[in-house]
C-alpha cells in the first residue's frame, strides 16, 4: 500500500488494516489504528509506520481511545520466511526479553548489528524497541485486569527496572502507571475484573474479520488428550482448556467459544472481534509468551480478506470460501508437543502424558498434567521414529521455535526415520504455522498460494480430504 491508499483507509475507518500499520497525527503527538473512531486528521498532518514500535520511537503516545497496541498481529510475519519474519515471531515470543538481542540473533543465524540493521530499516524500529513496545502492551494489561502490585507488573512484563518500567509507560501512554490503572476502560473493552493471579488473568484475544471459531473448537476437540487438554460445553458455547509449559513456569488456559460465534462482534464499519480467555499463570512473566502461543493456536493474525479474496476466486473453492468466511488453519501451542502428537496419534500421546508427563502442583479439574519434554521422551522411549524424533528435538537437531527456517527444519524431519512426507507436512503446517504447505498426493494448484494450508482446510470442512 502507499501512502494515499493508507490515508483512504483511514478516512474509511477500515479495521482490516488494524495492525496492518499505524498512523500518527503531528498536531496531537497521538498514534492510532486505522479504524479510529476519532475526527480524521488533514492529510498533511498524518504520518503513516510500520509498527507500533516505529511510532512510539518517533515521540508518539498511543491513542486511548482507539488503543492502537491491542490490535491483532500483522499477517505478514506469519507468512514471510526472512530473516525479518522469523525475528518477529521470535520478539513475539519474549526471546528479547529472556535472551537479548544476542539471543534473538544467534537463533537467526545473524549478528546482533545485522539483525537491527535489517529490521530497522524494514520497520523502522530495531529489536530493542519492538521488544519494549510488546513490554509497555503487557504492562497496559496486567494493570488494567489484575490486582498485581504496580511495582511487581514491572517485572512481571519483562521490564529491567520499576525506572524503565515508569519511564515507558509514560512515554508510550501519557500516564503514570497509577493513572492507567484508575483509567481502565469501561463498557464493552475489557477492563478490571476483580482478578487475582489465582483466579487468573481476563483476557480478550482479538482477530480481525470473520472467524469460524467452531471449526477451530471442532478440531481441538477431536485432537484434545487427557490431562493436558479438554473441550466442555454445548456447540457455540464451548470451552477449551489445555496446561501450557512456558519459559518461567506453568500455566492453565481456558478460552471460551463465542455464543454463535465470534461474528457477534463484527459490523460493518468494524469488522473483527475477540475470543475471550483467563490464564492462569504460576510466574506473570510468562503472560507475553502464553499470549504469543494462543494466538498461533487460535490463528488469530491471519488476515482472512486477503485469504478469502484469493482462494475465493477458484471456481472450485469459492462456495466454500462463501459458506464459511474467515476459515482459520489452527497452529499449535507447543510446538514440538504438536509434532510428537502429529507423529503418534492421539491414544498414544495420552499414554505419554500419564507416564511421563509432569504432573501439575496445583492441577485444575481434569487437567492434571504438562505433556512430556522432548528430552524425557527420548530417554524413555529411545527407540524407532518416537525416539529418532524426540533425540532431535532435544538436542536441536530439529528446531521448531518461532524463529525456525521452515526449510530446514522440513529437511531435518524427513531425514529421520519413520517421519513420512505427510506426517513432516502436518508438522510443518501446525507447528512451524505455514500458511503455504501443499502435502504430497493433493491436488493443490500453485494458484492458491500463498494460502493452501487454508485451502486444504476449506476442503477438508467441505468433506473433499481427510
Amino acid at each position: 500500500m502507499d501512502e494515499d491508499t493508507r490515508y483512504e483507509a483511514v478516512r474509511s475507518r477500515d479495521a482490516r488494516f488494524d495492525g496492518e500499520f499505524f498512523f500518527a497525527v503531528e498536531t496531537t503527538g497521538i498514534y492510532c489504528r486505522p479504524s479510529c473512531p476519532a475526527v480524521t486528521p488533514k492529510r498533511a498532518n498524518v504520518r503513516f509506520f510500520a509498527t507500533a514500535a516505529a511510532a512510539q520511537g518517533s515521540g508518539f503516545r498511543a491513542c486511548r481511545r482507539c488503543r492502537p497496541d491491542a490490535v491483532p498481529g500483522s499477517a505478514e510475519w506469519d507468512v514471510r520466511a526472512d530473516a525479518v519474519g522469523r525475528a518477529m515471531r521470535l520478539i513475539g515470543d519474549g526471546i528479547v526479553d529472556r535472551e537479548g538481542v544476542a539471543g534473538l540473533a544467534a537463533r537467526l543465524g545473524y549478528s546482533p548489528r545485522q539483525v537491527q540493521r535489517q529490521l530497522t530499516a524494514e520497520l523502522g524500529a530495531g529489536p530493542v524497541a519492538l521488544a519494549r513496545a510488546q513490554r509497555a502492551h503487557t504492562a497496559r494489561v496486567l494493570l488494567q485486569t489484575t490486582e498485581l502490585p504496580i511495582t511487581e507488573i514491572a517485572f512481571a512484563a519483562g521490564f529491567a527496572s520499576v525506572r524503565q518500567y515508569n519511564d515507558t509507560v509514560r512515554a508510550v501512554y501519557a500516564s503514570t502507571p497509577s493513572e492507567l490503572r484508575a483509567a481502565a476502560p469501561a463498557g464493552g473493552r475489557p477492563g478490571r475484573r476483580a482478578a487475582t493471579p489465582s483466579a487468573g488473568i481476563p483476557l480478550r484475544l482479538a482477530h480481525r474479520g470473520p472467524y469460524q471459531a467452531g471449526a477451530v473448537f471442532d478440531l481441538l476437540a477431536r485432537e484434545a488428550v487427557p490431562g493436558i487438554e479438554d473441550v466442555s460445553g454445548p456447540p457455540g458455547r464451548r470451552r477449551y482448556r489445555r496446561t501450557l509449559r512456558l519459559p518461567h513456569g506453568t500455566g492453565v488456559v481456558a478460552v471460551e467459544e463465542q455464543p454463535g460465534g465470534a461474528a457477534r462482534h463484527t459490523s460493518a464499519a468494524h469488522p473483527g472481534g475477540w475470543l475471550d480467555a483467563r490464564l492462569r499463570l504460576t510466574d506473570p512473566r510468562d503472560l507475553t509468551t502464553a499470549v504469543h502461543r494462543l494466538r498461533r493456536l487460535f490463528d488469530l493474525d491471519a488476515d482472512p480478506y486477503a485469504v478469502d479474496e484469493r482462494l475465493g476466486a477458484d471456481p472450485r473453492l469459492a462456495p466454500l470460501v462463501a459458506a464459511r468466511p474467515g476459515l482459520r488453519s489452527p497452529g499449535a501451542a507447543d510446538a514440538e508437543e504438536l509434532a510428537v502428537r502429529t507423529l503418534v496419534g492421539a491414544e498414544r500421546a495420552e499414554v505419554l502424558v500419564r507416564r511421563y508427563g509432569k504432573v501439575l502442583d496445583a492441577p485444575c479439574g481434569s487437567l492434571t498434567h504438562l505433556f512430556p519434554e522432548a528430552a524425557v521422551l527420548a530417554e524413555a522411549e529411545p527407540h524407532g521414529a518416537l525416539g529418532a524424533l524426540t533425540a532431535a528435538l532435544a538436542d536441536g537437531a530439529v528446531r521448531l521455535d518461532p524463529g525456525a527456517d521452515r526449510d530446514e527444519a522440513e529437511q531435518a524431519l524427513l531425514a529421520l526415520p519413520g517421519l513420512d512426507a505427510r506426517t513432516v507436512a502436518v508438522i510443518r503446517t501446525r507447528a512451524l504455522g505455514d500458511p503455504d504447505v501443499a502435502p504430497p498426493g493433493v491436488d493443490v494448484p500453485d494458484s492458491w498460494r500463498p494460502w493452501r494450508s487454508y485451502a486444504l482446510q476449506h476442503l477438508r470442512a467441505a468433506g473433499e480430504l481427510e
